[in-house]
């Protein structure tokens, strides 16, 4: 047996599974607690980028039942902390998958815990917000913890932010036929790509860390900008890079790109009591009244009031607590969701949000 322990003293206790150590008295695993309401798409949770550093809580009584598919990954790289489900299947059902979710967390380093009633688990973090938590072999060892260190993100200060980890190392490029745009990576999901590519765009990926000279001197119709872990005002620089672009180019941002558009341009962000992550969320276009489901993962959003005087207006909101899902220039061709259209896990039927930004830099209407 093992324990999840919040950093409230709230303890769950539940079976082993992935890549705990054998030696019980070994280093705990900490991170940031967050749920997804998701009814599937383990796998492309657990590859988002989005994740890393934290603990990912699946509400679904279920999961592992379909095995695991290495084409389905959303990133090659596992930054995700722990995961943890009420029930894990070994995937007896996956007989053309590569291998069983268990079987994945154990070569990647995901620290698993099954058997926690992930129903209680996630009404405590709703009731009392996100919650830093610990991983731990021994009830006494998760709460020794927590009296050590009262809050993870003191040290987590002292490391590059999240972002910085999941970018990529260096920049390289995705053929295409069509016009060329620069991707500024925050820890990009692999569909949003495909999603560029599949409008035949000639792509260059770049890092996190990027100049926005650097980005110009390779000459690109458009600048795009990924979704990625973390906290949006914790990136100045990349902030400063974003402000420089701004009225230079067509740019179009998703999740983590949204806030930082916000950011170049004067606003300001906030974290939300316990975020928006899952398959679900009603989002309604103020233009035209129109409601989707839309599918989201992010634990930040955008401050309405301090968006007046920076050019952009709001055009989407969330129907669930009011807050902002999307906004456009009244100046420059920019434009910005805070869900995922591309999906993945998710509704697929906001594909069209890309035609705005296809348009400004001659690719045509979304296909």
């Amino acid at each position: 047996m093992a324990f999840l322990v919040l950093q409230d003293g709230t303890a769950f206790e539940g079976e082993r599974f992935g890549a705990w150590p054998e030696d019980k008295e070994q280093k705990v695993q900490a991170g940031e607690v967050v749920f997804n309401t998701s009814m599937s798409g383990y796998q492309e949770m657990i590859t988002d980028l989005s994740y890393t550093g934290q603990i990912l809580v699946l509400t679904h009584p279920q999961i592992g039942n379909y095995g695991w598919h290495d084409e389905e990954n959303e990133a090659d790289k596992i930054l995700l902390r722990g995961l943890v489900v009420r029930e894990l299947s070994q995937g007896e059902g996956s007989a053309h998958g590569d291998r069983s979710l268990e079987e994945f967390c154990s070569l990647h380093n995901i620290w698993g815990l099954k058997g926690i009633d992930t129903r209680a688990l996630t009404r405590h973090i709703r009731n009392q917000g996100t919650l830093p938590g610990v991983f731990a072999q021994t009830l006494e060892q998760g709460k020794k913890y927590w009296q050590e260190y009262a809050d993870i993100s003191a040290a987590a200060e002292k490391e590059p932010h999240w972002v910085y980890q999941a970018t990529v190392k260096e920049s390289y490029e995705i053929p295409g036929s069509g016009p060329y745009v620069a991707v500024l990576d925050c820890g990009a999901k692999r569909n949003i790509l495909r999603a560029l590519q599949q409008r035949g765009l000639r792509i260059r990926v770049f890092p996190a860390w990027s100049s926005a000279e650097e980005i110009l001197a390779s000459s690109p119709k458009g600048v795009f900008i990924s979704n990625g872990p973390g906290d949006p005002s914790g990136l100045p620089e990349l902030i400063e890079t974003v402000r420089t672009l701004l009225p230079q180019l067509p740019i179009m941002g998703i999740c983590l790109g949204h806030q930082i558009l916000a950011l170049a341009a004067g606003g300001k962000t906030y974290k939300l009591p316990f975020g928006h992550r899952g398959g679900n969320h009603p989002v309604q276009d103020l233009r035209t009244g129109q409601t989707t489901m839309t599918a989201q993962n992010h634990g930040y959003a955008v401050a309405e009031d301090s968006m007046a005087g920076t050019g952009f207006q709001i055009i989407l909101r969330n129907l669930n607590d009011g807050t902002v899902e999307g906004m456009e220039h009244t100046q420059h061709p920019v434009y910005s969701v805070q869900y995922h259209p591309e999906g993945a896990p998710g509704p697929e039927e906001n594909g069209m949000l890309f035609e705005g930004f296809f348009a400004a830099i001659g690719a045509g209407a979304a296909g």
